[in-house]
């Protein structure tokens, strides 16, 4: 569900660190900086968690360090700069791209700066193993570490484990500031991220069992217990590719000649086959040879620990649902090598260093709470450097609600949080017979099981399970965008100059109202076969709208949308939106829903129950912008708005 790290700065539109003018101009041999008693922190790179009080002691200085110093290029301030200009309808350079070879050469760092940070770093003792477009990574004992970033290492205890981490924030020579953007892996606490999907992990199989509706309300469950006044329909199979595209108004649009990329972690071995498959059984249009493409890691690490099968469904969810929306669309999957972020930050640099696509669905994320402002900045100047090429970055919201349930705390996730992508919020949604809309309400689940005679629901309506992530960030300050269009309530929930409210957009996320995927599992007697599962999450709702937004840029004619917050919020007023609330109907809503008691088969009995919609913890769906579908989902015109007149 989301990336680990801990509290971000405000990150918004300003560069993450300021050039010191002239500094590297001036030549100053990097073992000289070294030396030197000026340094600059780098603020961020001491964790929240490492407290005097939960310090347990220096760290052995023969311990071994892995380490990123991430390069802040030649003109942070002015890469924010032109971001925001070429993104923002208003202003004259808007649509004014840079190509991947342009944007480096104005923005990226030189060569000069490079290897300043390279002597700076081996003349602490520390070794160079990796130099790109974006960092020096480097390896060598605590000792070394300590001397270049001026700072103690230290171990902390962080819940019931214990991690190394900087004493004080970590520094850089005074010279070398404008160089560096920051560091990460000085403390060595996971920071990875999981998948936003509402599944268990589909190595084993998992299917639903029924009844089912084929639409919304086809099939009433009149043997089962009333709610909210009167019978309930069955949950539905699996919406598919027809009944979604009609319901966010694709008109003839497929999507063709438009890129959109997909990051995950690891890769589905048998992703190309079971995309295929769904296809052609669900009325898609058959993939093209070379329409899919996939570009993976030499090698994969930390597999157990982030559970990579479990990735499987994520991918397959991913490129299932892109193609059901947008079927002409040509498809990236960019699988990086775990879950942690040095490794899914590589997956994006990929695409913004090649221009691998211009629209990117990102399934995946952490709590906001555990994001630290080094990982931060280094997100946003990926996000930043796609923007001033015309690329926009599509991120899950979240899937449990607030995070209270989930957290203890009431927070967002992150990288939906950031000011520089587009945070996709999460709906139940009813398509009613002949494809028809019906209505949306905000995907909050509550669930109440059948009593033991069969008669009631037990607790009705239940406890919360699961919904759309979304409130307003702790951290990142209220974006230009937002403005006018947000509710003060959000936006100054937090504070009084305003923060990032969390989402922009949204669109089917339900499980109970989800769509159907296929996927090759692993069965109980050990064979490896096709099948098929209803899926939810928002995990579903990004490339739902990552492929919508390929309908859109197909309907401008090609010309890439880029970053597109500033476009989504101008559009706001002009009725291209389902506004969604929580109570669309006027009375409570509920589907009933039949499980396998063992996720297979009916041998280990069934599960019934009624699953309400539209309560998603503190969170509402109201009139207007709100923090579970920012502001709404997309109605029939959207897509055509991007036509040229």
């Amino acid at each position: 569900m989301r990336s680990n790290r801990a509290k971000l700065r405000a990150v918004s539109m300003a560069a993450t660190l300021p050039m010191v003018a002239g500094a590297l101009a001036l030549g100053i041999p990097a073992a000289n900086a070294a030396d030197s008693p000026a340094r600059e922190a780098l603020k961020g790179t001491k964790p929240l968690w490492a407290t005097a009080k939960a310090d347990k002691g220096a760290t052995s200085n023969s311990a071994q360090v892995n380490a990123r110093v991430y390069l802040a290029g030649k003109d942070a301030a002015g890469l924010a700069a032109y971001a925001k200009s070429v993104s923002d309808p208003s202003s004259p350079l808007y649509g004014k791209y840079l190509s991947a070879k342009k944007a480096q050469a104005a923005f990226g760092a030189t060569k000069a700066q490079v290897a300043a940070v390279k002597s700076w770093l081996t003349s602490a003792g520390l070794k160079v193993t990796e130099v790109t477009q974006h960092y020096v990574a480097v390896s060598g004992d605590v000792a070394a570490a300590e001397k270049a970033f001026g700072t103690q290492l230290h171990n902390f205890a962080k819940g019931s484990a214990t991690y190394r981490a900087p004493a004080q924030s970590a520094t850089v020579p005074a010279g070398l500031k404008g160089a560096v953007l920051t560091v990460t892996g000085l403390d060595n606490a996971p920071h990875k991220a999981n998948h936003d999907d509402q599944l268990p992990p589909p190595d084993a199989v998992f299917k639903n069992s029924g009844p089912f509706s084929s639409y919304y309300g086809s099939n009433i469950a009149t043997t089962l217990p009333d709610a909210y006044g009167g019978k309930i329909p069955y949950a539905i199979k699996g919406y598919t590719g027809e009944q979604l595209r009609a319901a966010y108004g694709a008109g003839d649009y497929t999507g063709k000649g438009v890129r959109i990329a997909i990051t995950d972690a690891y890769a589905s071995p048998t992703i190309a086959y079971d995309a295929g498959t769904y296809a052609v059984k669900h009325g898609d249009a058959a993939w093209k040879t070379g329409q899919l493409h996939q570009v993976l890691p030499k090698n994969y690490t930390k597999t157990k620990e982030c559970g990579a099968a479990g990735w499987y469904g994520e991918e397959t969810l991913d490129v299932e649902a892109v193609h059901a929306v947008a079927p002409s669309a040509d498809v990236t999957y960019v699988g990086a090598a775990s879950c942690y972020d040095d490794d899914l930050l590589d997956s994006l640099s990929k695409i913004v260093d090649s221009h691998l696509a211009d629209i990117v669905s990102n399934s995946w994320g952490d709590i906001e709470a555990n994001q630290t402002p080094d990982l931060a900045a280094a997100y946003d100047q990926v996000f930043q450097l796609g923007a001033v090429q015309g690329i926009g970055f599509y991120f899950s919201s979240g899937d449990n609600g607030d995070e209270v349930a989930h957290t203890g705390t009431k927070q967002v996730d992150t990288p939906a949080n950031s000011a520089w992508v587009t945070a996709v919020g999460g709906t139940s949604l009813a398509v009613g017979k002949g494809n028809t809309y019906e209505w949306e309400t905000g995907w909050g689940t509550e669930k109440a099981t059948l009593s033991a005679d069969g008669k009631s629901w037990t607790n009705f309506p239940g406890a919360f399970t699961s919904g759309a992530g979304g409130g307003t960030s702790k951290t990142v300050a209220e974006p230009y965008y937002q403005k006018g269009v947000v509710p003060d309530a959000l936006a100054k929930a937090n504070s009084a100059d305003g923060n990032r409210v969390v989402p922009d957009i949204a669109a089917i996320a339900d499980p109970n109202t989800g769509f159907l995927v296929g996927q090759t599992q692993s069965f109980p007697d050990g064979s490896e076969q096709y099948s098929e599962y209803r899926i939810g999450g928002t995990s579903l709702a990004a490339p739902v709208i990552a492929a919508v937004q390929a309908l859109a840029q197909e309907a401008r004619g090609g010309k890439a949308i880029g970053f597109a917050n500033p476009t989504i919020y101008a559009k706001y007023a002009k009725g291209v939106f389902h506004d969604v609330t929580d109570n669309p109907t006027g009375s409570g809503l509920a589907v009933a829903r039949v499980d396998f008691a063992n996720g297979f088969d009916a041998s280990g009995g069934l599960i019934y129950s009624a699953r309400t919609l539209g309560k998603d913890s503190s969170l509402s769906a109201v009139k207007g912008y709100d923090d579970v579908t920012g502001v709404g989902s997309p109605a029939n015109g959207y897509v055509q708005s991007y036509r040229k007149h």
